[in-house]
């Protein structure tokens, strides 16, 4: 695969304050500004999918809902991707989770091969570093082909919220050697 031009970015959350969007918001910047000037980058918010809780009852009687095939047609579309996983009790948020559940029952294959970068963030000092691992682990399932992960720990201490970028020297310089993974 040559240098990817259509960048599909997002955080598996779904809050309206997350700081897991800031951080991918960031790095679609980045990757933008620095690395690849004419990417095409696309910004989702979970909000825009939500769907009733996966079931096989709820799959069997009415189908797969509308926003389900979309979030999967956008990850199709896309020459690679960005997450940045919110860290829920040490897991996904059920936000990201039941969009995930949906879409792979669409096919299994939910990230269709795509090169991607995987980040998470949280206040503590983690990172929500578990949640990361979960997706790093369970990639393969899912045909993900990972090229770069970053974890932001303390984040309020390493994220300047008004400019919208990491103040940490080191975390900066790391997230752009992740991002340089994907040209």
């Amino acid at each position: 695969m040559g240098t990817p031009n259509k960048i599909l970015a997002f955080a598996a959350s779904n809050s309206s304050t997350s700081i897991n969007k800031m951080l991918v918001t960031h790095a679609a910047n980045v990757l933008k500004e620095e690395m690849i000037a004419t990417a095409d980058i696309t910004i989702l918010d979970l909000n825009d999918y939500e769907m009733p809780i996966y079931s096989t009852d709820r799959e069997n009687s009415g189908g797969i809902p509308e926003q389900a095939q979309a979030f999967y047609k956008a990850i199709g579309d896309a020459d690679a991707l960005l997450i940045s996983y919110a860290e829920y009790n040490g897991s996904y948020s059920s936000a990201y989770k039941n969009i995930f559940d949906w879409c792979s029952r669409i096919n299994s294959e939910v990230f269709q091969g795509k090169p991607m970068v995987i980040m998470s963030s949280s206040p503590g000092p983690y990172g929500a570093s578990n949640v990361l691992k979960t997706a790093s682990d369970s990639a393969a399932y899912f045909a993900a082909d990972i090229r770069g992960s970053l974890s932001v720990g303390n984040f309020y201490d390493t994220f300047d919220s008004d400019k919208g970028q990491l103040s940490d020297a080191n975390l900066a310089a790391e997230l752009r050697a992740q991002l340089a993974k994907l040209v």
